[in-house]
Parts: structure tokens; C-alpha cells; sequence
């Protein structure tokens, strides 16, 4: 399937009430306009089922059948192109089956009769019909009654009246008097006119929930698992980097030095005997490596689960990390996400950690930058990671590359990461992830 990419609203200068205005007439537009579209896919879809069962003996029927769902199919497309304005959604468009390259004519006229799409385009030509004319009725009678009742005291001069005929103040007891008779109509009339938009929007949500089912429905499901399996896929990928970079650490490191420590205390315990004061220099060197040992493990454990993550929260983890950090690191980070009622998921506090940890990291190895900014913006329902350096550039999400594990570890998450870095610099790494 092929959808449109979430992007963030562009934030609009113009009043509130514009934007309802344009909400209601989009709304009211889609669903007048919605009936003729609905009656020429109902009648291309009778007309089009009708010939291919009259033709189906014949060879003919196949061909009549491919082009009622190829009909079908484009009018399903101007569909999805009316659906953004009342659902406010990106468009999503299904990935139809496409005949291969040199396909022969029987091929390419069967191709949309396997296609599951291509069937709900057409169900959806035949169902249409019956809400669409609905909701157009329902929409035009609130039009007409809220705009004939609100200017009804301009015109009740002009509406003739004998003696047998009755209004409906006439009717409702309340006199046959020409203010008793205005009144009530022009309140009907505000009513409708007040209530229009809300009907308008019940409609318009009406029609274009049954579009989305049939037109779009199939196409987000296939999408929502696509990005399931990416996220799965991630995270099997961003769990063996891991696991291999600790692996790597630990015997580059402290591993080699517990193997050094060992051979330093066999050969003490040999000069403990003949020569006391080398087998004490032999001890205090061993110390030593016992010293930086404890300190590479402690600097693995914070990689891996800082304390003050767990205790103080992400804002002083992130102090800390600035602090340790090679290149000078300005870091601005909202304060409300270290207290109780601001705190972050847990698997969501350590990848933000792990994404800063890395870009820092990245940032001290290969950039060559004199400063770098962090900072950390926490909205209601996402938390967004921005890391710049001055440095030379050239950074991207290859494999193999060390942005590569923070951004199997982002989609892990059921975020995105992207990454800005021109020859010569600077360097934005952003990350957005779900709070």
C-alpha cells in the first residue's frame, strides 16, 4: 500500500472561526456534492454488472467486467482525493496489482479481478447510493429551513393567506397575529442555521466513514502491519547491535585487563617469597588495573541503565551525559519531564537516553565539532530529541554507520529519525518519539 507520510498541521494564522467557516462549507460540499458522484458509480456499476452477465458466455464479459472495475477504481479515486477535507487525514491509496511488464491481453484484463480492492471499489459504487442520498436529503432540508425561517420576516408580506388556510402559530395556539407568526418561524430558522454546521459535519462523517472502510480500510491494515513488522524488525536489529557492541566493549576492555590482573597476581604470589618489594609493586599495579576495571564496567552499566535515569529521571541522566561529554554540550531539556506527574514510559526514557548517549558519542568521534546543542521538547503525546554540531558533516543512516543502531532503536520505538548533515556541516539529528 501506498500512504501519504504523517506529517505535522502547518500551524494556521487566521482566526478560529475561519477554520470552522471552511470546516462547514467543506463539509456541506462534500456531501452535495456526494450524491451525483454516488449516482454515476451506481449507475456505471449496474450498468456495467448487467452487461457482463449478459456477455458472459461470450468472451466478451471478462473485458466488460475489467473495464466496470477499472470505472470503479477511478471514481473510488476521486473519492479518497474529497476524503482529506472532512476527515482531516493524509490520503491513503491502495497499492493495486499491476500486470507484469509484456503481460498479454487476457493477463492484463484478469489482473483487477484478483485484486481485493478492486471489489470493495466496486461494493462500494453499488452501497453508496442509499446514505449518500440520505445525508444530501437530510443536509438540503436543514439548508432550506434555516435560511428560509431566519429571513422569514423579509418575505411573510408577500405569502398569500385565506381565510380557511392556518399557519403554524396558527396551529400551536399562539394567535393569528403577524409578530407571533415571524417569530416563530425566524427561531426555527436560527435554530437550523445554528445547528447547520453540526449536521453538516454528522453527514459528511457519515458518508465518509463508509468510504474509508471499503476505500481505504484494507490499505491501513496492510500499512498498520507493515509498520508492526518494521518496528519488530528494528528492534531484533537494534537489540543484536547491542549485544554485540557490549560484547566488543567488554573484550576490548575489561576482559582484557581481569586477564592482565590475573597473570599480575600469579607472578606476585611467585615473588612474594624472594623479592617482597617487587611482588608489592606487582600488587599495587594489580589495584590499579582493578580500579579502571570497576570503572569501564561502570561506564558499560550507564550505557546500558544509568542509575540516575531510573532514580531522577531523563533531565538529569541527560546533565550527567552532558557533563561526561567530549565536545562542550549546551543542553536544553523541559523540566516537567523529571517530575512524577511528567515522567516518560521507562522503555520510552531509555531510548531517548540511548539516542542522545549515541549522537554524543558520534558527535566526539567523527565530527570534528567545537560545540554541540542538545535538546529535548516533550509535547502531550510525543517527545522530541534534537542533537546539532558544528562539525564537518557527512553523517547518514547507512549500515554500518553508527546512526544506523540509534535509528533501528527509534523504529523500535514507533518513532522516526532523521538526519540532516551536508558536506561540511553542521550535523541535526532529530528524533520524534511517542510519549
Amino acid at each position: 500500500m501506498t500512504a501519504a507520510p504523517p506529517a505535522t498541521l502547518p500551524t494556521s494564522t487566521s482566526p478560529p472561526h475561519r477554520s470552522l467557516v471552511r470546516q462547514f462549507l467543506a463539509d456541506s460540499g462534500y456531501v452535495l456534492a456526494g450524491l451525483p458522484l454516488a449516482l454515476i458509480g451506481f449507475v456505471v456499476a449496474v450498468a456495467g454488472i448487467s452487461l457482463t452477465a449478459g456477455l458472459l458466455v461470450t468472451a466478451l464479459g471478462l473485458p466488460v467486467l475489467a473495464g466496470t472495475l477499472y470505472a470503479a477504481r477511478g471514481l473510488a479515486d476521486i473519492e479518497r482525493l474529497r476524503l482529506p477535507a472532512v476527515l482531516r487525514q493524509p490520503r491513503v491509496r491502495p497499492d493495486y496489482l499491476t500486470p507484469a511488464p509484456g503481460a498479454g491481453f487476457w493477463r492484463r484484463v484478469v489482473v483487477p479481478m484478483r485484486d481485493l480492492q478492486s471489489w470493495l471499489d466496486l461494493l462500494h459504487a453499488f452501497v453508496r447510493l442509499p446514505l449518500a442520498l440520505l445525508t444530501f436529503v437530510v443536509l438540503l432540508v436543514w439548508w432550506a429551513v434555516a435560511v428560509a425561517g431566519t429571513l422569514y420576516g423579509a418575505y411573510d408580506w408577500a405569502i398569500p393567506r385565506g381565510p380557511g388556510n392556518q399557519d403554524l402559530s396558527q396551529l400551536l395556539g399562539m394567535g393569528d397575529g403577524t409578530a407571533a407568526r415571524v417569530g416563530l418561524n425566524t427561531a426555527i430558522g436560527l435554530f437550523c442555521l445554528l445547528t447547520l454546521p453540526l449536521v453538516a459535519r454528522a453527514c459528511a462523517w457519515f458518508d465518509a466513514g463508509l468510504a474509508r472502510s471499503l476505500l481505504t480500510g484494507v490499505a491501513e491494515m496492510r500499512h498498520r502491519i507493515g509498520t508492526l513488522e518494521e518496528q519488530k524488525r528494528a528492534a531484533v536489529s537494534a537489540e543484536a547491535s547491542a549485544l554485540r557492541r557490549l560484547e566488543r566493549d567488554i573484550h576490548d576492555g575489561p576482559q582484557q585487563r581481569l586477564v592482565r590482573l590475573a597473570l599480575d597476581l600469579s607472578r606476585a604470589r611467585q615473588q612474594l617469597a624472594n623479592d617482597p618489594a617487587a611482588a608489592r609493586q606487582t600488587l599495587d599495579e594489580a589495584v590499579g588495573q582493578t580500579r579502571e576495571t570497576l570503572a569501564e564496567l561502570r561506564a558499560l552499566s550507564r550505557g546500558i541503565a544509568p542509575p540516575i535515569l531510573v532514580d531522577r529521571g531523563l533531565p538529569s541522566a541527560l546533565a550527567a551525559l552532558a557533563a561526561r561529554a567530549l565536545v562542550p554540550t549546551e543542553l536544553a531539556v523541559d523540566s516537567d519531564l523529571g517530575t512524577p506527574a511528567g515522567r516518560l514510559d521507562p522503555a520510552t526514557e531509555s531510548t531517548a537516553y540511548f539516542v542522545v548517549a549515541e549522537a554524543l558519542t558520534n558527535v566526539a568521534k567523527h565530527s570534528g565539532a567545537a560545540a554541540c546543542q542538545v535538546e529535548v521538547t516533550g509535547g502531550t503525546d510525543r517527545l522530541e530529541i534534537a542533537v546539532r554540531d558544528d562539525g564537518v558533516g557527512g553523517a547518514h543512516l547507512a549500515k554500518g554507520h553508527g546512526l544506523s543502531g540509534i535509528a533501528d532503536r527509534v523504529r523500535a520505538a514507533g518513532g522516526t529519525l532523521h538526519v540532516a548533515s551536508p558536506a561540511g556541516g553542521p550535523t541535526e539529528i532529530r528524533a520524534d518519539l511517542p510519549r
